[in-house]
């Protein structure tokens, strides 16, 4: 046996979590999008546009709670039925090591995106102990970034299940850990996996900005 096959033996080369033939099925979000969540609009009517704004976030802007709470969104992918399968099979199926499929994309973007704490949103115990992770927490992890974990989640429905109407009209599910001055005056940047109708997102960043933090967006690997 050779010295390159000991190498290999000692120290496997690990298969990328996703092959080239399936990153090719991959779209990146590019173009014309709206100003506050990152949605692509160029194939939305204009009556559902105002001043490079979509209706969804112009309605969240109408509503007294959750008003200016999120100040802007930004999203790497959009969220089509391979992205739906594979990010199913990384929280659903517990599978962690997908969470490196994005390392790349999300440390670019968190190297660029201006802010003074990452945090991650938080699952339930009981979704804990069914995923074994929390997938905010893995994607910063693994993209070389360490997010803190300010908030608990005071509820354990799963979103997947709501429909979008209950996911906006949702009460609050989110409270701050404990106390802490750290979050005064600091811009903040979440993170998770989707953005969907924007409403966990929303309501994790009215609570840190009830806390005193300046500025509050938000880091998805998709938008759906």
């Amino acid at each position: 046996m050779n010295e390159i096959d000991w190498i290999n033996i000692i120290f496997p080369k690990k298969e990328p979590a996703l092959c080239q033939k399936c990153r090719e099925k991959l779209e990146l979000i590019k173009g014309y999008l709206c100003d506050i969540c990152s949605r692509p609009i160029k194939e939305l009517d204009p009556k559902f546009v105002t001043d490079h704004t979509c209706l969804d976030c112009i309605r969240w802007e109408q509503d007294p709670q959750l008003k200016s709470t999120l100040d802007k969104n930004f999203s790497i992918f959009i969220y089509n039925d391979f992205l739906k399968e594979f990010i199913a099979r990384f929280k659903f199926r517990g599978d962690y090591e997908l969470a490196k499929a994005f390392s790349k994309e999300i440390s670019s973007q968190l190297k660029y995106l201006d802010h003074d704490i990452l945090v991650s949103i938080p699952l339930s115990e009981e979704r804990i102990k069914e995923r074994g992770f929390n997938q905010s927490e893995a994607l910063a992890r693994e993209a070389g970034f360490s997010a803190f974990d300010l908030l608990i989640r005071t509820h354990s429905e799963k979103q997947s299940k709501k429909s979008r109407d209950e996911r906006i009209t949702q009460k609050q599910v989110f409270q701050l850990k404990e106390p802490t001055n750290i979050i005064q005056g600091k811009n903040i940047l979440l993170i998770d996996d989707i953005y969907t109708t924007g409403s966990t997102l929303r309501q994790a960043a009215k609570i840190l900005k009830e806390a005193g933090a300046n500025q509050v967006q938000s880091l998805t690997v998709a938008r759906g």
